[in-house]
């Protein structure tokens, strides 16, 4: 006959591996850099993503950070992003969350311009958007842009920034697309130098940004560019995960307190 003693210690067991296994169902990992260690080479599943007119790429390691595997992106008059595909139902787990810190903002970066379209860190969240949605010209613009550039292409982006000037939560198009939707997730020099947490409703997001309900995500990239201003920038990504709820209580879309 089995020991009470043993039998609730089994009973406890059972209940973290069931907690455990809810917790799995209920998140998508995006990027789990803290399982890494530092100096250990990028993921497989991570690749460079750049376009044919940039002549020097951010550079992109894993290091430390107090105890803690990070991604490191340094700039210097460069551009590129480190991406990954991935399929996400927003509808299922809307929310993202990630944390990031810079060691500076770029002060000549306007993204009002195309000559000031830097930023410290991005992190870009694609769609598989149907292409038929589009009108016939941007239906042609994109299957263009695919047949020269970039053959994935998506035909919708939301891209979190941390902007030195522009207002936190405001959403702008890109200047180089309005396929393409800035959303200032992080403003101003105030949190410099310190680990930000970031969460999003990327569904609420693609419904302001868009004006319609979110297809299902394609993708995640994460960036640090300079190449317009000529500047310098360093930055960290830590984890970036996708959930069923927020973890945090809060606004919606409003960014959290580290």
């Amino acid at each position: 006959m089995m020991r009470p003693r043993r039998l609730k210690w089994l009973l406890f067991v059972a209940t973290i591996v069931a907690g455990a296994a809810f917790a799995v169902e209920d998140q998508v990992t995006a990027a789990l850099f803290s399982a890494l260690r530092p100096g250990d080479a990028l993921p497989a599943s991570w690749t460079l993503r750049d376009s044919p007119n940039i002549k020097a790429h951010t550079r992109y390691a894993l290091v430390d950070d107090g105890g803690v595997t990070v991604l490191r992106a340094e700039a210097s008059s460069a551009a590129a992003g480190l991406g990954r595909n991935l399929s996400v139902n927003p509808a299922q787990h809307p929310w993202l969350r990630w944390r990031w810190k810079i060691s500076n903002l770029i002060e000549q970066a306007d993204l009002n311009t195309k000559e000031g379209d830097d930023f410290p860190v991005r992190l870009y969240v694609t769609f598989d958007y149907p292409l038929e949605r589009l009108s016939f010209f941007e239906r042609n613009k994109i299957r263009l842009a695919r047949a020269f550039f970039d053959p994935e292409l998506p035909a919708a982006t939301l891209c979190y920034v941390w902007d030195g000037k522009a207002p936190a939560q405001s959403i702008v198009p890109s200047v180089y697309t309005d396929r393409v939707r800035l959303i200032i997730a992080e403003s101003g020099p105030a949190r410099v130098g310190q680990w930000v947490v970031v969460e999003r409703n990327i569904a609420e997001d693609f419904r302001a940004a868009f004006g319609e309900e979110a297809p299902p995500v394609s993708g995640v990239i994460v960036a640090t560019d300079t190449d317009n201003t000529g500047a310098k920038a360093t930055a960290f990504f830590g984890d970036i995960l996708f959930y069923k709820q927020t973890l945090i209580n809060k606004t919606p879309g409003k960014t959290p307190a580290p």
